[in-house]
């Protein structure tokens, strides 16, 4: 892009444009609205294990009332949308991961807890196997290998019982090679077609991770790393080359994992496909900043202006436990 031509001092006062409130309002060349925010909940079947989550202060496991109150909470905020992720017993969970595509575990039983109760909230799920994976790991292991296309397969066997359940948006954060292309075929074939995927494209193996892990007790239990399946976060061109596939093989939306330290790969994804561009501000993002805020390091604005970033680096929305609190304080 051509540098702009500015006038010299004095015709040129930059401040003019800065001098009152509603000036800069009509000048932003970005702006934040609850419509741009996906808020991430997490649901327990565990008794007891409901509340918050001590490295994410202000963020709690809900039951699944606790579930329908979010939903109400989201609608009333005109949040257009939630994702949900599981915390699961960790008795049942297995190496062969069976309860992944169990109509009846927590995570189901969730989405059709808020479709119940606010029907057009959008719901957007999780398709990995770590929540139900006696290793952690978010595809089948066998031998220390984490298998590609056999978890592929049941990674579609799990989509579709969340489809049949009333999810409108697929979040693969598996990062298998070759998954967009089979949910999208197995959701045409069993008439889910208006199921729209978000796709986990850019995913990095992240250390900004752990207080997820936390929330759904994964903390502890990963046999080795996810260095063989996730992104080096030394790599740009890589991440590049991932989007591109997924676009290829049917995603209708692309994310990008970290967030903020990533800011340079959400504007690289946008500016080289166009297509609908999100970020997921993790877990690890939102304890630093929530921690600074709470300990009076930082004012309440930081968490508007880190969702600001995201909207200026070209992303169309952002996954974000500020979510709710975020779009009270735009209200």
């Amino acid at each position: 892009m051509a540098s702009p031509i500015i006038a010299p001092f004095p015709a040129s006062r930059l401040r003019r444009l800065r001098r009152t409130a509603n000036i800069r309002a009509m000048v932003s060349e970005r702006n934040l609205t609850p419509a741009n925010l996906i808020w991430p909940i997490f649901v327990t079947e565990v008794p007891g294990a409901e509340g918050e989550i001590a490295s994410m202060p202000g963020v709690e496991r809900l039951t699944l009332d606790g579930v329908r109150r979010a939903a109400e909470r989201a609608a009333r905020l005109n949040i257009p949308a939630i994702c949900i992720f599981p915390h699961s017993d960790q008795d049942s969970r297995t190496e062969g991961c069976e309860r992944a595509w169990d109509p009846d575990n927590i995570g189901n039983l969730a989405i059709r807890a808020v479709k119940e109760e606010v029907p057009d909230l959008a719901v957007m799920t999780d398709i990995a196997l770590d929540p139900y994976n006696a290793n952690g790991h978010d595809g089948l292991v066998v031998d220390g290998e984490i298998l590609n296309d056999e978890t592929v397969e049941a990674l579609v066997r799990m989509a579709l019982v969340q489809a049949e359940c009333g999810a409108d948006i697929l979040g693969p954060s598996d990062m298998m090679d070759g998954r967009i292309a089979a949910l999208r075929a197995a959701l045409e074939r069993e008439g889910h077609k208006h199921v729209a995927i978000l796709s986990y494209a850019a995913k990095f193996a992240s250390a900004f991770y752990g207080p997820f892990r936390d929330a759904v007790g994964a903390s502890g239990r990963l046999v080795g790393d996810k260095k063989t399946y996730q992104i080096n976060p030394a790599n740009r061109g890589e991440a590049i080359r991932c989007v591109a596939r997924d676009l290829a093989e049917g995603a209708d939306m692309v994310m990008v994992k970290p967030g903020m330290p990533y800011l340079d790969i959400c504007q690289a994804v946008k500016e080289e496909f166009g297509a609908p561009t999100f970020a997921y501000q993790v877990s690890g993002e939102y304890a630093m900043l929530e921690g600074a805020i709470r300990n009076g390091w930082l004012s309440r604005e930081a968490m508007v202006e880190s969702l600001l970033c995201f909207r200026r680096a070209g992303c169309d929305g952002i996954l974000s436990y500020f979510a709710p609190t975020v779009a009270e304080m735009l209200a």
